[in-house]
C-alpha cells in the first residue's frame, strides 16, 4: 500500500511539473513582448538626444532590434536555455550577475516576512475562530481589515518614523548581509518585514478563521470534546490539520503579494534588492534587466504554486487529480 501511494504521489507530481511547461512558455512569450509593448525605443534612449539617425540604427542593429519578432524571440529563448538572460543595456553586465548581486536581500526579506506572517497569522485565525462572536474575535478581525486596507508604503513610513527615527531602536534603511552576523542582518529586516507582512497576516488570519469555523462544526470535533480532549489539542491538532488545505492555498497565493510588495518595501527602506533593481531598470528602460527579473519572479511564483499543489497530497491524501 505504501509503495502504491508513493507511486501515485510521484505520478501526480510529474503531471503537475509537466503542466507548468506550457505556463512558462506563455510567460516567456509575454516577458519578451514587453520590449514591444512598452513605450519608447531602447536604441533611441541609449543613443541620447544628440544622436543621429545613423547612430540609432547602428545601436538597433547591435541589439538585434532590426530583426523580425520571431527571430528575436527564438534567439532569446535559445539563450535562456543556456541560462543566459542577456546583458544590461546601461551597465553592460550580464543580467544574471546583476540578479545574483541583489537576490540575497530580496530572498531574506521574503523569507523573514513569510515566517513572521505564518507564526502570527495562523494562531490569530485559530483564536478568532475559537472566540467567534466575542470582543477578541472582533479585535482580530478589525486588525485584519486595517492590515488589508492600509498600503504597504504607509505602514512602512509609520514604522520607520516611530521605531527608527523617534525611538532609534532599529535601523531606518539599508541591508546587512547574513555573513556579517545574524542579529545585524535581522535588525535591518524587522521593520520591512512587519510592513510587508501586514497585508499577508490579515489575509491568512481571515482565511484561517473561516476554515476553522467550518471545521469546528464537524461531528468529530464534538466527539473529541465529549471524550474530554483539551481545547489546545482540539484546535491545533484535530481542527487545524483538517483546515490546512485553504490555509496552504492562501499561503501560496500570498507569495504574489510578497513579490509585488517587496518592490515597494525595498524602495521605502532603501534595501538594495531585486525590487530596487526593477525600479531602476524601468526608469532607464533597461529591457533585458526587466525581462530577466520578471521571468525570475514568474518562475518563482509558478514553482511555489507547484509546491503548494504537491503539499495538498501531504495535508490531505484524498486529493488526487
Amino acid at each position: 500500500m505504501f509503495s502504491g501511494e508513493r507511486h501515485l504521489m510521484l505520478a501526480y507530481a510529474l503531471r503537475r511539473v509537466l503542466s507548468t511547461l506550457p505556463v512558462m512558455a506563455i510567460v516567456a512569450l509575454f516577458v519578451f513582448s514587453l520590449l514591444y509593448i512598452a513605450p519608447g525605443d531602447p536604441a533611441v534612449i541609449i543613443a541620447g538626444d544628440q544622436a543621429s539617425p545613423a547612430d540609432v540604427e547602428r545601436i538597433r542593429a547591435n541589439l538585434g532590434l532590426d530583426q523580425p519578432f520571431l527571430v528575436q524571440f527564438g534567439s532569446w529563448v535559445w539563450r535562456l536555455l543556456h541560462f543566459d538572460l542577456g546583458t544590461s543595456i546601461f551597465t553592460s553586465l550580464p543580467v544574471s550577475a546583476l540578479i545574483a548581486q541583489r537576490i540575497e536581500p530580496t530572498l531574506s526579506l521574503m523569507m523573514v516576512t513569510l515566517c513572521l506572517t505564518i507564526i502570527v497569522a495562523v494562531p490569530l485565525g485559530v483564536v478568532a475562530a475559537w472566540k467567534a462572536g466575542t470582543w477578541i474575535d472582533r479585535v482580530i478581525m478589525a486588525f485584519a481589515v486595517f492590515g488589508f486596507s492600509v498600503p504597504v508604503f504607509v505602514v512602512g513610513y509609520i514604522l520607520a518614523y516611530v521605531f527608527a527615527l523617534k525611538f532609534d531602536w532599529l535601523p531606518v534603511q539599508g541591508y546587512t548581509p547574513l555573513a556579517q552576523g545574524f542579529w545585524p542582518w535581522l535588525q535591518n529586516l524587522i521593520l520591512p518585514s512587519v510592513a510587508l507582512g501586514c497585508v499577508y497576516i490579515a489575509l491568512i488570519a481571515r482565511i484561517t478563521r473561516a476554515a476553522m469555523l467550518e471545521v469546528l462544526q464537524q461531528d468529530y470535533i464534538r466527539t473529541a470534546r465529549a471524550k474530554g480532549l483539551g481545547q489546545g489539542g482540539i484546535l491545533f491538532i484535530h481542527a487545524l490539520k483538517n483546515a490546512a488545505v485553504p490555509i496552504v492555498t492562501v499561503v501560496g497565493i500570498g507569495i504574489a503579494l510578497l513579490i509585488g510588495g517587496a518592490v515597494v518595501t525595498e524602495s521605502v527602506f532603501a534595501i538594495p534588492g531585486l525590487g530596487r533593481l526593477t525600479i531602476d531598470a524601468i526608469l532607464r528602460r533597461d529591457y533585458p534587466v526587466i525581462q530577466g527579473i520578471v521571468l525570475l519572479f514568474s518562475f518563482v511564483y509558478v514553482l511555489v504554486n507547484l509546491l503548494i499543489d504537491i503539499t495538498y497530497t501531504l495535508v490531505d491524501p484524498r486529493i488526487r487529480y
